[in-house]
């Protein structure tokens, strides 16, 4: 692994976030010589961001807690036309009202993550690491269209767009690229160019399928303005059974509780898979390295405590320690014979059984959390039914080893009934 002078980058790469750079050893020797700014951008197609946008939220993080000073750029303009990239056809266009609804529930997501200060957008300074928030309408708006493809349109040429990976895909796929969704990695480099120029942005981060769009900025601020500004990317996430990150069975697994319960979203994370709990510590926690290397070799029942600490960690970064604190007062109460378990319906099966597997629809009726295997049946069918929190996606799906922990299994119907899997003997 390179061996850097800054820490930033020092940090990142240790963790796993570095993918790709457009001069690393150049943003190296900048980040050494005192503190950079660098920007994100979101657009607002939600009125929460999930925990596909949580890797690029931890790596602004990073950026302020090395001393560096993080923008968030809010998408008021660039949403109104939908980034194409790594999607398979057009986004729904959002108008105004929807957009600024939307804003309003992403905007608290980061005061969790950074420290605004008393910072202002109009701040052109780089002495303080206070993050700032703009939003990109502010100039996106006011564009004229014919001045501004003679100014910036000319620097662009289509051979070289259709070369991205973003535009290649859909055009691979024969799926229609409209012309509106063409011009979103033009408006994309250019607001590189305006924070350069009004908050004196030096770096432009984010996925791995922003690329082409990041490339696309530091060209065109060195063609207009002759400046040096750098890109880099983080790369896009997959579980380690190939699954993409943030989605299940009911859908994007979101930041906001209002969306989703912090009891929930610590489920989410305490069903992380075995192969991804290190690295997963590594991208999502602030945990020492040297912790999680200790983590990661636990194995067996043992990989269950790392599971639990980093649904912990990551649930009091996104809500707080109050809410992470209780969330896993309560899985312990649910999933460890507590208060709660000793009132739930309980049925016993022998260990001996869970090698061929034990049918859910079975279960569901023994618990008596369906009247009938038709019942069950359809329960499963309308997402209503869950083993340890996580959805039962078919109904001839079995209950394994893999699903014991501690002695115990929590079948759920709904979010509110339940009933416990014990092994051995009633």
């Amino acid at each position: 692994m390179t061996s850097f002078r800054s820490d930033f980058l020092a940090t990142v790469a240790e963790r796993g976030f570095l993918h790709q750079c457009t001069d690393v050893d150049a943003l190296d020797q900048r980040l050494a010589a005192g503190p950079l700014t660098a920007y994100i951008g979101f657009d607002c197609t939600a009125d929460s961001l999930h925990v596909g946008s949580l890797l690029p939220i931890m790596l602004l993080r990073w950026w302020q807690k090395t001393g560096n000073r993080p923008i968030v750029l809010m998408g008021g303009g660039t949403t109104r036309i939908g980034d194409p990239s790594g999607k398979d056809e057009s986004r729904k266009l959002l108008g105004n009202a929807d957009i600024a609804a939307n804003m309003a529930g992403i905007r608290g997501i980061f005061t969790r993550y950074l420290d605004f200060g008393d910072a202002s957008s109009d701040d052109l300074g780089n002495a303080s690491s206070d993050a700032v928030m703009v939003n990109n309408a502010d100039w996106l708006d006011h564009l004229n269209y014919i001045d501004f493809l003679r100014d910036y349109g000319r620097h662009f040429t289509v051979n070289r767009m259709l070369s991205f990976e973003s535009v290649k895909l859909r055009l691979e796929r024969e799926q229609p690229l409209t012309f509106l969704e063409f011009n979103y990695m033009i408006l994309q480099a250019y607001d590189f160019l305006e924070l350069r120029r009004r908050q004196n942005c030096q770096l432009q981060m984010g996925g791995s399928d922003q690329w082409g769009n990041i490339v696309n900025g530091v060209e065109l601020t060195r063609r207009i303005d002759q400046q040096e500004v750098f890109g880099l990317t983080v790369p896009l996430l997959t579980t380690a059974s190939g699954a993409k990150m943030g989605k299940t069975a009911q859908g994007a697994v979101w930041l906001n509780a209002e969306r989703l319960s912090p009891y929930d979203f610590w489920q989410y994370w305490r069903n992380t898979e075995d192969g991804d709990v290190g690295r997963f510590l590594r991208l999502f926690t602030e945990l020492p390295l040297t912790e999680i290397a200790r983590l990661e070799k636990l194995d067996g029942a043992e990989i269950n405590e790392a599971k639990k600490i980093l649904a912990t960690e990551v649930t009091r970064l996104a809500h707080g320690d109050e809410a992470a604190r209780e969330a896993a007062e309560t899985a312990r109460k649910t999933f460890e014979a507590g208060q709660v378990a000793e009132a739930l319906p309980t049925v016993r099966i022998e260990e001996s059984a869970l090698a061929a597997g034990v049918a859910v629809v079975s279960l569901l009726v023994q618990s008596g959390l369906a009247a009938s295997n038709g019942e069950a049946r359809r329960l499963i069918k309308g997402g209503g039914a869950r083993i340890n929190d996580a959805p039962i996606a078919d109904d001839r799906q079995t209950l394994t080893a893999a699903d014991i922990r501690d002695g115990i299994a929590k079948l759920s119907a709904g979010r509110k009934r339940h009933a416990l899997i014990r092994i051995g003997p009633g």
